[in-house]
């Protein structure tokens, strides 16, 4: 296909489209390039809509601006009603919590969204991060242990079906990706079978992407025929189910609720009933996991009222005697930290398009690749020379009709990989020790003991369980109580486990 498939009037119209918008210098190299390039750079360009990219940077600069006057936001502890603990409530509340949510997966109505555009870049790899090994002893990947402990949901789900009722109790996962990661993400289900997963169960879609900006709020070329882009954050996952059949899907497979969250946390209890349980039982349309903050010092944002709305406040936003502020029982006031773990109604994310021009976005600074517009020669800036737009997954809590927040064990739902080997912290060593330091107690917590080699320490110790066997510690008892588990030990099945004990 070459520019001669487009009539020259179009390219005119394109042409006078970007000049109104002020944007007119994406052409400055048009006529200089061969005809296949002429018609990617026509075919990017008319896909963009320039006039909303032009919006979203005047209100992303008047955000910012707004930022600046009032360096620290006005912050309220969460009400108690949209508050609960896993830690501070009962074992029975918990369970009931559970059984709810496990009634929900028996009869369809819960699925997983998957926020996984994200690239190995700062581990090392060119990889989808959610292809990345842990260095378990099993090798697996962090898809692989998801992809497991949804099938073993769906099993003990199925206990909680009525015997008249027909349904599969499928729990299908929908993998958001971006354009960098989509093929090499599909491609790596693909050659593994998907995990076991039936593959029509295993939707992909891709999250959406925005033109890199200067500071000045122009488009960026990254070289004479093409734009520089970049994802759109991972709030971008709100626009990405409805313009890309998500919710269609959602709504025809009968699913009401949906657990989403971010692929670098290789403890989240994916799909959990106890967080899905909670959830409906506080008929919640937009909920968030959070765990507890380890010090006032932390540098993570915290869910909190954000100038009298639900939201995100960071860490840099509040001031230290805020931050340090306590409750009557000594926990922190604000000590909520987000994890990007949520809950949504479908009717929910239907919703998002009536209030989404209203959802700000933020600016991250960033060393982007650009054409010179004098001489046309590439430059690799060594310092900041433009912005990428993004939006926050949390940036719809204030919109929320019935918000509610679920703080959870940080040592058993918490443990993001960010960082490069060796890093010493929310790096593969620390995701190989939590989940290893997890499966020990699993063992510990139903009358059972690992014994041997580098037992007390997780980045060496050689020891595994499938989630396969066990989803969160459930169904060991009646095997391992009493008895010893002697290192190595990988278990793939209930058989490897009757096997190892002594």
């Amino acid at each position: 296909m070459t520019v001669s498939d487009i009539h020259e009037s179009e390219i005119q119209a394109l042409r006078v489209r970007y000049e109104q918008a002020g944007q007119g210098h994406v052409f400055q190299f048009f006529d200089q390039l061969a005809p296949t390039e002429q018609r990617e750079l026509y075919d990017q360009l008319a896909a963009l809509d320039v006039e909303r990219v032009n919006q979203i940077y005047t209100k992303a600069i008047e955000g910012a601006e707004a930022d600046k006057q009032n360096q620290e936001a006005s912050v309220e502890q969460l009400p108690d009603d949209v508050f609960d603990s896993v830690i501070k409530a009962s074992p029975e509340t918990v369970k009931e919590w559970e059984t709810l949510g496990l009634k929900q997966i028996a009869q369809g109505k819960v699925a997983v969204i998957l926020m996984a555009g994200g690239q190995g870049t700062r581990l090392g790899s060119s990889a989808p991060k959610g292809c990345y090994d842990i260095k378990l002893p099993s090798g697996k990947s962090l898809f692989q242990l998801q992809a497991e402990r949804i099938l073993r949901l769906q099993d003990i789900a199925r206990q909680y079906k009525k015997p008249s009722d027909q349904t599969e109790s499928i729990i299908p996962w929908y993998i958001m990706t971006s354009g960098p990661t989509h093929a090499n993400t599909y491609n790596f289900f693909k050659e593994n079978n998907f995990f076991g997963l039936k593959e029509e169960n295993v939707i992909f879609f891709q999250q959406g992407t925005l033109p890199c900006l200067t500071f000045e709020g122009k488009i960026i070329l990254e070289s004479k025929g093409k734009v520089a882009i970049a994802p759109d954050g991972n709030g971008g996952i709100y626009a990405a189910v409805q313009n890309t059949g998500v919710i269609q899907s959602l709504k025809e497979r009968g699913i009401l609720y949906s657990h989403c969250y971010c692929v670098d946390n290789c403890l989240a209890r994916v799909a959990d009933p106890a967080f899905i349980g909670y959830s409906v039982s506080k008929n919640t349309d937009c909920g968030v996991k959070v765990a507890v903050k380890t010090s006032p010092e932390e540098p993570v944002g915290v869910v909190c009222l954000r100038n009298g709305r639900y939201g995100v406040v960071e860490y840099s936003e509040i001031s230290q005697e805020v931050s340090e502020k306590r409750r009557e029982d000594g926990s922190l006031a604000f000590g909520a930290a987000n994890i990007a773990n949520h809950f949504f109604s479908t009717e929910f994310l239907e919703r998002v398009p009536s209030f989404a021009s209203e959802l700000e976005y933020h600016i991250a600074k960033k060393k982007i690749k650009h054409v010179d517009l004098e001489t046309g020669e590439q430059i690799t800036p060594k310092a900041n020379s433009g912005m990428k737009l993004e939006c926050f997954v949390f940036d719809v809590f204030p919109y929320a009709n019935k918000f509610s927040v679920l703080e959870v064990d940080r040592k058993d739902e918490f443990s993001p990989l960010k960082n490069a080997p060796g890093a010493g912290a929310d790096c593969p060593e620390t995701s190989r020790r939590d989940i290893i330091a997890q499966h020990i107690r699993f063992i510990e917590a139903a009358g059972g003991k690992v014994v041997g080699e580098n037992v007390d320490d997780c980045e060496k110790v050689e020891f595994e369980i499938s989630s396969w066997v066990s989803y969160s510690g459930e169904g060991l008892r009646d095997i391992v109580d009493g008895k010893t588990i002697q290192v190595p030990a990988i278990i793939e099945t209930r058989e490897d486990l009757i096997n190892a004990c002594k």
